[in-house]
């Protein structure tokens, strides 16, 4: 199984654009989060992601398609933040998610911290990063709706 990260350029646009839609699709229908999904949002919202000029999208390749893709961008040096980070429903489950945290880190040894959020009630996807060394912050939790809640990770890497 080979994974690794590409930087995306505006070309990736579309496809980004597609997958992120086919990803969080089903989520959007069982939370109704019509304001904060990325199923919901615009291709012009992925491509000021990919030119963020503190960061971009990296694509996900599992031995070379396109199964997703992550976005980071740095609020300090050391400071990183993962959003959205999203793989085909057809390819999860299968240490993807894993191997690609894995890779953005090696990407940038200078990071102290990584932060991100998720839905309470998407327990695959807590326990991933919680796997992954994040730790839930339990003073920081806000209610999307009456089916979602939306929690905060941070992890801290020391050298």
């Amino acid at each position: 199984m080979d994974i690794r990260l590409e930087k995306a350029t505006k070309t990736d646009a579309e496809a980004i654009f597609d997958i992120q839609v086919k990803a969080f699709k089903p989520l959007l229908e069982k939370y109704k989060d019509y304001d904060t999904n990325p199923a919901n949002e615009t291709i012009d919202r992925v491509l000021t992601r990919i030119n963020h000029p503190n960061g971009g999208f990296y694509k996900i390749l599992f031995d070379d398609v396109l199964v997703g893709a992550i976005c980071v961008f740095w609020r300090e040096e050391t400071q990183f933040w993962i959003s959205p980070m999203f793989i085909l429903p057809e390819y999860q489950g299968k240490g993807i998610a894993q191997k690609a945290l894995r890779l953005l880190e090696e990407l940038f040894p200078q990071a102290t911290t990584w932060e991100l959020r998720t839905i309470l009630e998407e327990k695959r996807n807590c326990y991933l990063y919680e796997k992954m060394g994040y730790k839930q912050l339990e003073n920081w939790k806000q209610s999307l709706n009456e089916k979602a809640t939306l929690v905060h990770y941070k992890k801290s890497v020391t050298s």
